[in-house]
């Protein structure tokens, strides 16, 4: 749509450059041309706007095909206004010279145009197709045959409008028949998957022996490997203890032989201490010997020295002694007597005692001068 302002009674319109725009102003044509922007009266003005741009025309409708079966087509249209004064020609593009809205429906007159149009020829291409045929190859046959006849159209030139493209988006029919249509097929795809469904357990199956086969035969080496894993420990077992009681052996052996060794080691040892110490003790024995027969040979003439010098000394006193009176040998008695006594610090006299000691001492002189 036009941008139409308003400024002091003249109209400024400004098109859009995919808008032709045509001006008219007392029957003659004053502007012509898409994306102009001009000054005009309203008053005097007689204005057009033909859009020259691609337009999309969507259209669904129902067709019969030759088994009398209702189908719906939805197809899509894009065209375009080739010519636009020969539109503005034919149909009513004319717009409001204040607001820029158009006074009438063209756009609706060329949809019908060419709704009506490509209806008439896809009606009578379904027409001579059974439904599954136009089910397979409707689309194609349909759009083939709706471009061909736009094309063909000699009122579409006329009108300056060009097709550009027919694209036929879906070709249905009715929801029943379309259920009984797909039934075969998804019995025949729930064929299919249940023969999937069973040979894929099949499979399954085949796949479960073949590991239980290889489990049981994986168990069966395993138990051979730990047979021969037994034996090989058992072999591997006495070998140890063969060695181990030869090394014992070997030890044993050489234990002894160490033994041995060392007893007559310490037999020669033993032997070489006793007579060591045999000789030793012949040797001490001998010294010993010889000096007890010293000590007693000079003890014998110590003793025998001893006695001469006290039978000299005794034969001495002797003689000494002889020739003494006897007062005098009793006063060394009694010099000797008091030599031998103990220390006395005092001597109490009875008078028994005294008078027993002078008639004693009285006898003794009586006798000697007797």
């Amino acid at each position: 749509m036009a941008d139409i302002t308003r400024r002091f009674g003249w109209r400024h319109l400004r098109g859009a450059p995919t808008a032709h725009i045509r001006h008219h102003r007392a029957g003659r044509l004053v502007h012509d041309g898409p994306g102009l922007s001009f000054w005009y009266r309203s008053l005097t003005a007689a204005l057009s706007e033909v859009p020259v741009d691609d337009r999309e025309l969507a259209m669904t409708f129902h067709a019969r095909t030759s088994d009398f079966q209702d189908v719906a087509v939805q197809a899509t249209v894009t065209y375009w206004i080739s010519d636009p004064g020969v539109a503005a020609a034919r149909l009513d593009f004319s717009i409001d010279p204040d607001t820029g809205v158009w006074r009438g429906a063209p756009l609706e007159q060329l949809s019908t145009l060419l709704t009506e149009t490509a209806q008439q020829h896809a009606l009578d291409v379904l027409a001579r197709t059974p439904l599954s045929a136009a089910l397979v190859d409707g689309v194609a046959a349909v759009r083939e045959r709706v471009a061909a006849g736009l094309a063909a159209e000699p009122r579409l030139p006329a009108t300056g409008i060009e097709v550009v493209a027919v694209r036929v988006v879906a070709l249905r029919p009715e929801p029943e028949v379309e259920r009984a249509l797909r039934t075969p097929a998804r019995e025949q795809i729930q064929q299919e998957a249940d023969r999937a469904t069973y040979e894929r357990r099949a499979v399954a199956v085949e796949r479960e022996r073949a590991i239980a086969e290889n489990e049981l035969a994986s168990q069966i080496e395993l138990a051979r490997r730990e047979e021969q894993l037994v034996e090989q420990r058992g072999t591997n077992a006495r070998r140890e203890a063969e060695e181990h009681a030869a090394a014992d052996a070997v030890r044993a052996e050489a234990e002894a032989a160490r033994t041995v060794r060392l007893a007559e080691a310490e037999a020669a040892r033993t032997v070489r201490l006793a007579d060591a110490e045999a000789t030793r003790s012949v040797r001490l024995g001998e010294a010993e010997a010889r000096r007890t027969v010293a000590l007693g040979e000079a003890e014998a003439r110590a003793a025998r020295e001893l006695g001469e010098a006290r039978a000299g000394a005794q034969a001495a006193w002797l003689r000494v002694h002889a020739d003494v009176d006897v007062a005098t040998l009793h006063a060394l008695t009694g010099t000797r007597l008091a030599d031998n006594l103990p220390r006395i610090d005092s001597v109490t006299v009875s008078p028994d005692v005294l008078t027993g000691l002078l008639s004693r001492l009285g006898g003794t002189a009586g006798g000697e001068r007797a």
